[in-house]
């Protein structure tokens, strides 16, 4: 089986999931698996609480992409990796790890997931997801305080120091590597039929 891989970008709470999600509903479960780069943020054992919130976490320097070009060479040659967990209320990776099988479609979602020159050129298909900063930053607010124990404070704070500057600076320039842009301020229908349809392609020549 030779797997294909897809590359899903686009800013923090651009809709990246949610896309993905849409993209699932066209094709069957057992023949996708999905990968959150996110979860291969570096290991922070090493910090204090307080360091690790001073991290700048949408620098691509902030993410072992290294491990994760490994894993992903592994799952394209058919192998079994073991993928870390990322804790986002501690700040640092869980002890658990998460065992990934190689199947046909390998999906990676993140913001920074088009940045990294080695990565891109494993990939068959790159795709970008593109908001409004105001809208993004309202789900984002919402998201970390729910889900991830967040202040309004801090979720204020780290969006206007790090979070805002480094999509200009790191993210939004990676749309030039977009094989399609997804448009997720209104309905994005054709562009998720578009993906939808050359994974099935992909999956119908493998199974012939």
């Amino acid at each position: 089986m030779k797997s294909k891989l897809f590359l899903v970008a686009g800013g923090s709470a651009s809709g990246k999931t949610t896309v993905v999600k849409n993209i699932l509903k066209h094709t069957s479960e057992t023949d996708v698996v999905i990968i959150n780069h996110d979860d291969y943020y570096h290991n922070q054992d090493h910090l204090t609480p307080e360091e690790r919130r001073q991290i700048n976490y949408d620098h691509p320097r902030s993410l072992d992409n290294e491990l994760l070009y490994s894993h992903l060479k592994q799952l394209l040659a058919g192998e079994t990796i073991e993928k870390p967990v990322y804790d986002f209320i501690t700040n640092t990776r869980s002890e658990k790890v998460e065992t990934i099988e190689p199947k046909p479609i390998i999906i990676v979602e993140g913001i920074l997931v088009l940045e990294n020159r080695n990565i891109r050129s494993l990939s068959d298909m790159n795709i970008f997801v593109e908001l409004d900063d105001d809208t993004r930053f309202i789900r984002r607010l919402t998201r970390d305080i729910e889900e991830r124990g967040r202040t309004m404070e801090t979720v204020i704070n780290q969006y206007l120091s790090t979070v805002k500057p480094m999509f200009h600076r790191h993210i939004k320039p990676t749309k030039r590597y977009a094989d399609v842009i997804i448009p997720n301020d209104h309905k994005h229908d054709i562009a998720v039929d578009l993906v939808a349809t050359k994974i099935k392609d992909i999956l119908a020549k493998l199974k012939h």
